[in-house]
C-alpha cells in the first residue's frame, strides 16, 4: 500500500527504521544476580556491580544469552557463534559506572526478516539488520521533591535486546504492524512479555523524508524511547510533516534526538544526535568474547514453538478458515491455543466464528482477558456439539453462552435448568405455524400475491410464539409447504 505526503512542493515519501528495545524475561540481570522484577521498592534489585562500585566484575547471564539465540532464530536470522562486548560511554546520573556494556561491531544475532501483514491483505518483508545484548540504565524521578531528584537503579543491568531494523519501513501503518509482529514473535517465544505499559519494550524512531524513491536518505532524526505503538505511528506522522516543511523552506534538518509529546502533538529537540565515536565504544576488558556451539544452538532450536506465520498457515489448511480469522485468532498464543481447543475435532469455521464473534464479544462486555474467560474452552466446545446434535439452535445457544459467563456452568446444564431443548416435534410446529397463519389472514394474502419477504414474518412469529426453541429448519419447511402449496 503507497503511503505518500502531499508538501507545496510535490510528493513526498518516509523512510523509517525502528531500534526496539525488548527487555529480556530472566529471573536475574545480565550480569549480575540481582532481581528483574518489576514493581519492587526503588533501589531493593540492585547488586554492587549494577550500583557500579569499584572493583565488581560482570559475569555473563547463560539465561539472558539464550533468550537472544531463541530470539534470533525466531526472527530467521543469523546467529554469530561469537560475539563481543563493548563499552559505551556517556555520562548520566542513572548509569553509575559512567558506561553502559553493550554490543557495537560483533553483535550476538546478525541480519533476519520479519514479515508484515497490512490491512489491504498484502504482506511485506523488513529486514532486521542486528539484535544485540545490552545493559538497561536505571530511572532519575524528578516528582518526588521540589528541589531534588532521584534514582533508582532497580532496572540498571536488567537485560535488554535492542532489534535494529533496515530503513525499509515506508508508513506509520507498516511501522505500527513491525511493532505489532515483533511484540507477537517475542511473546510467542517467551523471550519478553511485550509490556509497553511497564516500559519492558519500547522504541526509537528513525525519520527521514524523500521526494522519490531513487533519492538518496535524506538527514534522519531519532525519536527516543515511544512507548506504545499508537505513539509509534503518530510520531511518525508528526515528526515527517515537521521534516518536509523545514526542506521546502529551504531550511536543513539537524540530525539529533527528539522526544514526542502525544499531548501536544510535536517533537521536540532532544539532544543533537551523538554519532558512535561520541560513544567511545572499546572491548569491556572485563568481558571475553562471548563464544558459543553450533550444538547448543541446534538444541535451542529444537524447542521453539510453532511461531504465529506457521499456525496461521496451518490453522487455515487444518480448520478451512480464512486468513483475516486465522491472523486475528494467532494474534496471542492464548487465543491461538484456545481455539484450537475449542475447534479440534469439531467444525473449524463455525468454532471460529463462535471464538471471533459472540465470544470475544463477551469477553470485551466483561473486561476479562482470555486467561480470566468464565468459559473454558471445553465448555464453548460442548456448546458447539449441543447445536451440531439439534439439542439447541443458534439463537438459543447465544443465550446458552451469555448465562455460561454469568455462572461458569455447563451449556447442558443450563440448557436442561431453563428447558431450552430445541423444539423438533413437527406436530406442535405445525399447530403453531396454523395459528400464526390464521391470525394473520392479511399478511397471507399479501405474501401470496407477491410480497416475497413476508415470509420472514411468519418465520419469526412461529420462532416467538415457540420462546426460540423450534427447530429453524424444520419451521421453513412446514411454513414454505402451508404457504406455497
Amino acid at each position: 500500500m503507497s503511503y505518500t505526503i502531499e508538501g507545496n512542493t510535490g510528493t513526498w515519501e518516509i523512510v523509517v527504521g525502528l531500534e526496539v528495545h525488548a527487555q529480556v524475561i530472566s529471573k536475574s540481570k545480565l550480569f549480575s544476580g540481582a532481581s528483574t522484577l518489576f514493581g519492587g521498592e526503588p533501589n531493593s534489585h540492585v547488586s554492587l556491580i549494577d550500583a557500579g562500585f569499584p572493583g565488581m566484575l560482570p559475569v555473563i547471564n547463560q539465561a539472558c544469552v539464550e533468550q537472544a539465540v531463541r530470539t534470533g532464530l525466531g526472527l530467521k536470522a543469523r546467529i554469530n557463534l561469537e560475539s563481543r562486548f563493548d563499552r559505551k560511554n556517556y555520562f548520566y546520573a542513572d548509569l553509575p559506572t559512567g558506561y553502559q556494556i553493550s554490543q557495537f561491531e560483533h553483535p550476538i544475532i546478525g541480519t533476519g526478516v520479519v514479515q508484515i501483514e497490512l490491512s489491504d491483505g498484502s504482506t511485506r518483508d523488513i529486514g532486521i539488520t542486528r539484535l544485540h545484548l545490552e545493559q538497561d540504565a536505571g530511572k532519575l524521578m524528578h516528582d518526588q521533591d521540589p528541589k531534588r531528584s532521584f534514582v533508582d537503579l532497580n532496572r540498571a543491568g536488567v537485560a535488554l535486546m535492542e532489534i535494529v531494523s533496515e530503513p525499509d519501513i515506508r508508513s506509520p501503518e507498516e511501522a505500527g504492524a513491525y511493532v505489532r509482529k515483533l511484540r507477537q514473535i517475542l511473546r510467542y517465544l517467551g523471550t519478553c512479555d511485550g509490556n509497553m505499559e511497564e516500559g519492558s519494550m519500547r522504541a526509537d524512531v528513525n525519520v527521514s523524508v524523500r521526494k522519490s524513491a531513487s533519492e538518496p536518505f535524506r538527514t534522519r532524526c531519532e525519536i527516543k524511547n515511544v512507548n506504545s505503538i499508537r505513539f509509534v505511528m503518530q510520531a511518525i506522522e508528526i515528526e515527517a510533516a515537521r521534516q518536509i516543511e523545514i526542506w521546502e523552506s529551504g531550511g536543513e534538518v539537524d540530525q539529533e534526538t527528539r522526544l514526542f509529546d502525544p499531548h501536544k502533538g510535536e517533537t521536540r529537540s532532544l539532544r543533537s544526535k551523538e554519532d558512535a565515536h561520541d560513544y567511545r565504544y572499546f572491548p569491556d576488558p572485563d568481558l571475553l568474547p562471548l563464544v558459543i556451539e553450533q550444538s547448543w544452538v541446534d538444541q535451542i532450536k529444537q524447542t521453539l514453538p510453532e511461531l504465529p506465520d506457521e499456525k496461521r498457515a496451518r490453522f487455515q489448511q487444518d480448520y478451512g478458515i480464512t486468513a483475516y480469522d486465522a491472523g486475528v485468532l494467532v494474534a496471542e498464543q492464548a487465543t491461538a491455543d484456545f481455539y484450537e481447543s475449542v475447534a479440534k475435532g469439531r467444525d473449524g469455521k463455525s468454532a471460529a466464528a463462535w471464538v471471533t464473534g459472540d465470544f470475544f464479544a463477551a469477553l470485551n462486555r466483561t473486561g476479562k482477558s482470555i486467561e480470566e474467560s468464565p468459559v473454558s474452552a471445553a465448555n464453548l466446545g460442548a456448546m458447539l456439539d449441543l447445536i451440531a446434535d439439534g439439542t439447541i439452535n443458534g439463537k438459543i445457544a447465544k443465550e446458552v453462552l451469555e448465562d455460561m459467563f454469568e455462572t461458569g456452568e455447563a451449556p447442558l446444564a443450563i440448557v436442561d435448568r431453563k428447558g431450552l431443548r430445541q423444539v423438533t416435534d413437527t406436530g406442535a410446529i405445525e399447530a403453531t405455524a396454523d395459528e400464526i397463519i390464521s391470525k394473520n389472514g392479511d399478511k397471507v394474502e399479501q405474501y401470496k400475491g407477491g410480497k416475497d419477504k413476508l415470509f420472514g414474518f411468519f418465520v419469526g412469529q412461529v420462532m416467538k410464539a415457540t420462546g426460540g426453541k423450534a427447530n429453524p429448519a424444520i419451521v421453513n419447511d412446514i411454513l414454505r409447504k402451508k404457504l406455497d402449496g
